[in-house]
């Protein structure tokens, strides 16, 4: 194999195909007062992104993805640490969350392919990341069911934002371009798939985010640890 071809090498246990047959329309009812805080706090930190970057669907999503590869890396390492602490197993989360957190990147990675972001949306991720991982850490060390249930409502918000650039790049406002070997590479998809085929398989990920953080929210809602239930891996 050449060192560098001008594609992205496959490696079999980095690439995979997107399960898009779920449902991305799934919204989890706030009831208690713990999804009511988590719910509303993500609808205060959305309108301001929704200001800012409006129709900018790609620099939206780079920011957006910036700050999604966090809670995975923050939640698994917290939970590792945790493991080794009690000397005792995960049931599989650790390798779930890290694995949210290495999706996300790719979704970032890719984005990159296509648009490279100005200066000052450069400085806005620094800002953005260093205050969102920070709090997220005292957040998931505080309640790891709240920290998981906010990100289950950030990813319902994620599928929505995607939504809309699908419907964007479906009405022409938005240039269907050609999918970047990267996307094509990590998703396994046709080498003729274009940027709305990318999107698609994002969204995809992104409700298989939302329902993975809701779930492990209510397994301690209802008193358990997430160990005590076999974490949902395999669709990465």
């Amino acid at each position: 194999m050449e060192l560098f071809s001008g594609t992205y090498p496959k490696i079999p246990w980095e690439t995979y195909k997107a399960d898009t047959s779920i449902d991305v329309t799934k919204h989890h009812k706030a009831t208690t007062f713990m999804d009511k805080f988590a719910y509303w706090t993500v609808q205060s930190l959305k309108f301001p992104t929704y200001l800012f970057f409006q129709r900018r669907h790609m620099c939206h999503a780079m920011l957006l993805e910036t700050v999604a590869a966090v809670p995975g890396m923050v939640g698994g390492m917290l939970l590792h640490l945790k493991s080794i602490r009690r000397f005792e197993h995960s049931g599989g989360w650790i390798k779930a969350l890290l694995e949210e957190a290495e999706n996300e990147r790719m979704h970032l990675m890719t984005f990159l392919e296509l648009s490279q972001p100005k200066w000052y949306e450069r400085a806005l991720v620094f800002v953005v990341q260093g205050v969102f991982a920070n709090a997220y850490f005292v957040s998931y060390v505080v309640s790891p069911k709240l920290a998981h249930r906010i990100v289950g409502y950030l990813e319902e918000e994620a599928v929505n934002s995607y939504t809309e650039f699908l419907i964007d790049l479906e009405k022409g406002l938005v240039e269907n371009r050609p999918a970047p070997a990267i996307a094509i590479d990590y998703w396994q998809l046709p080498s003729e798939s274009t940027l709305k085929d990318v999107v698609t398989v994002i969204r995809a990920d992104e409700a298989h985010h939302r329902d993975l953080n809701h779930f492990a929210s209510d397994i301690q809602c209802e008193g358990h640890e997430l160990k005590e239930y076999p974490a949902p891996l395999g669709y990465h």
